[in-house]
């Protein structure tokens, strides 16, 4: 298959050729027709979203998760030119956090598709902070400090697929449970706690290499200086992951902490949640009656409060060009190379390589709106999702 469109980092007009499911050449436009993309069209790797909790109607952390909805959000995701991501399951009872990740895992072991897209599970919670803010909306009931016997049985149910532990590193136990994650090969991720300067750099010295969403699952008000968000924006061991849809995280904002933390260890993810992709309305989410407004916020019905994320990771791009200050291209790759280089995947995603696998998004860029738009997403050289034929 020959694909034609402009090259995300570049923009000159290129024919990418895949053959048996990988990318045999990347050449200038030729005379050679091609089956696929054309001059308005943009090439780059498939996108990656290291955070999602569910999208369009399916929940990875429902009371009845199935394998069955793990491949329904790995298919929808290719909607919006993801190619990979990680499951993101969410602080609930043992049993729940059983259930949700047996799902990811059996989805895995039965579908060869889930399973290439599956970069690693990410659990986020239970080991958060239970104070109102950092805590976010999950559940005070279910928080709870680190416990290695239960990660371990956590680990069991996930078939070993548990590679990011988003966690507070001020809790009790909060360090060695770090170093016992690094020694597996577990990422540590900061998030959803309230730490000092003393327990972010303790967390660092024992492993933790990246922040959770940073900005957000934060009290409302915060000394000037110091704070946990300067702290972790200041450490150049940390990367961060940020949810630039424009309720998460002000424009400016967006703009100084990707300054400050700096392109190469910056992350878009969207934290999607399950009525990611619905139509406007009102929804029950973790037992919470919560309103997806026609401006894509969700929150707790009325209240002003976030709920979780309706994001769709394509749409994520767009805003971060245009708070950001940034070209398309580094937009990209915050969603290609940088989580690749995060989870230790380099060798394999993120790049437009002959040799690598032909996981690609098409889509088209709009210079003077600053949106994208999905064309195409192609899965080991098959079109997986092509925007004509969505239905």
């Amino acid at each position: 298959m020959r694909i034609r469109g402009r090259h995300y980092q570049s923009g000159a007009l290129t024919d990418i050729v895949v053959a048996e499911g990988r990318i045999a050449a990347i050449e200038p436009a030729g005379a050679l027709p091609a089956e696929l993309g054309g001059p308005d069209v943009w090439l780059a790797p498939a996108f990656i979203d290291i955070q999602v909790n569910g999208f369009k109607g399916h929940d990875l952390n429902g009371p009845a998760t199935t394998a069955a909805d793990v491949a329904a959000v790995t298919r929808a995701l290719w909607g919006a030119g993801v190619g990979l991501f990680c499951p993101t399951i969410t602080t609930g009872p043992f049993e729940q956090l059983v259930r949700s990740l047996r799902a990811v895992a059996e989805a895995c072991e039965a579908d060869p598709q889930v399973r290439h897209a599956v970069a690693m599970i990410h659990l986020e919670g239970p080991y958060i902070s239970p104070e109102d803010g950092p805590r976010g909306a999950h559940p005070r009931e279910h928080v709870r400090p680190p416990d290695w016997e239960e990660f371990q049985r956590l680990q069991e149910a996930a078939g070993g697929r548990i590679g990011m532990v988003t966690l507070a590193p001020e809790l009790p136990g909060a360090i060695p449970f770090i170093e016992r994650l690094t020694t597996a090969g577990v990422i540590v991720a900061l998030g959803h706690h309230a730490g000092t300067k003393e327990h972010i750099d303790a967390a660092v010295a024992a492993g933790a290499r990246t922040c959770t969403h940073l900005g957000n699952g934060a009290h409302a008000m915060l000394p000037r200086h110091p704070n946990y968000i300067w702290e972790q924006l200041a450490n150049d061991a940390l990367w961060a992951s940020f949810i630039v849809d424009g309720h998460h995280l002000p424009p400016s904002v967006v703009k100084c902490m990707i300054r400050a933390k700096g392109l190469e260890r910056s992350i878009l993810v969207s934290d999607a949640v399950w009525v990611a992709g619905l139509p406007p309305g009102r929804y029950s989410f973790m037992g919470l009656d919560v309103e997806l407004t026609p401006q894509r916020r969700v929150q707790l019905s009325g209240t002003p409060y976030l709920a979780g994320s309706a994001l769709e990771l394509y749409e994520g791009i767009g805003k971060l060009v245009q708070f950001a200050g940034i070209t398309l291209a580094q937009a990209i790759e915050t969603v290609t190379v940088n989580p690749t280089r995060l989870l230790g995947l380099a060798d394999r995603w993120g790049l437009l390589a002959p040799g690598r696998s032909a996981d690609l998004s098409l889509f088209t860029w709009d210079a003077q709106r600053q949106e994208v738009a999905v064309v195409a997403t192609l899965a080991q050289g098959a079109v997986v999702y092509q925007a004509s034929q969505a239905g």
